[in-house]
């Protein structure tokens, strides 16, 4: 296989590598050749989570760092891709998996709440992906998540799917400004998956509903979408995947109108 369409080797990033899609993904890469991993966490709350990662990164015998920042600043997103050029080198690979999920009627959506959706879903996906253009190497890979309700008709994703809409446009525009380097960018939207990030804004109710309203739900652990099952679309989109840009995926389409 040629070393363009291989993770032997390869450094990556990831926002969000700490937990959850990230954090098994930096697992996964390393397991798979990647020779280093830096790991982008939010929060103080995450920090356990990324040390977690770090450690398990190395055990599968890769060079892991973390650095934790607010993306939604263009000023730290520069500063997370530099803090990796100096720890790790130019990454091969990045990967966005930031984002924050809010589920309520339109009517009842506060400026504030509008202003954080946006920075984190739309304004930290555009900055992400300038950056990656920046030093990523040539012939990289660059993926960001967006969501399966892209291509759903359904209420109260208003400024969740509204602010992760605009990514679609951002991939296209990058993957022919960075294509002239090799470079392939991609977004990814899954379904709900079984995780936090999901739970936290859904009642009872519609957890049952979302658990049964995929044709595969009976086939998954939950009947959401297996994170374990979303990790081999990323590797592939970043080792192998090379003919694939400018495109936006959608998996598990388990979102309908409810």
């Amino acid at each position: 296989m040629s070393d363009l369409h291989s993770l032997q080797g390869k450094t990556v990033l990831i926002a969000g590598g700490a937990k959850n899609l990230g954090g098994l993904l930096a697992r996964d890469l390393a397991r798979h050749g990647a020779q280093a991993v830096a790991i982008h966490y939010n929060s103080a709350s995450s920090r356990t989570a990324a040390d977690e990662t770090v450690a398990a990164v190395e055990a599968a015998g890769a060079k892991a760092v973390a650095f934790q920042a607010d993306l939604t600043a263009a000023a730290a997103m520069e500063k997370l891709f530099a803090d990796t050029v100096a720890a790790v080198g130019r990454p091969d690979i990045a990967i966005n998996t930031v984002g924050k999920v809010l589920k309520k009627p339109f009517a009842e959506i506060s400026e504030a709440e509008y202003d954080e959706m946006s920075a984190v879903n739309a304004k930290s996906a555009f900055f992400f992906l300038k950056e990656a253009g920046r030093h990523v190497k040539d012939h990289g890979k660059i993926v960001t998540l967006v969501t399966s309700l892209l291509g759903a008709f359904t209420p109260f994703y208003s400024s969740y799917a509204g602010t992760k809409a605009p990514v679609e446009h951002f991939t296209r525009a990058a993957a022919k400004e960075f294509g002239a380097r090799g470079i392939s960018v991609n977004a990814l939207g899954p379904g709900p998956m079984d995780t936090p990030f999901f739970y936290g804004q859904e009642a009872a109710d519609a957890v049952a509903y979302h658990r049964s309203a995929a044709a595969l739900s009976p086939y998954s652990k939950t009947g959401l979408t297996d994170i374990e099952d979303v990790v081999p679309f990323i590797r592939h989109l970043v080792s192998e995947g090379w003919w694939m840009t400018g495109q936006t995926i959608l998996l598990n389409g388990g979102y309908t109108t409810k």
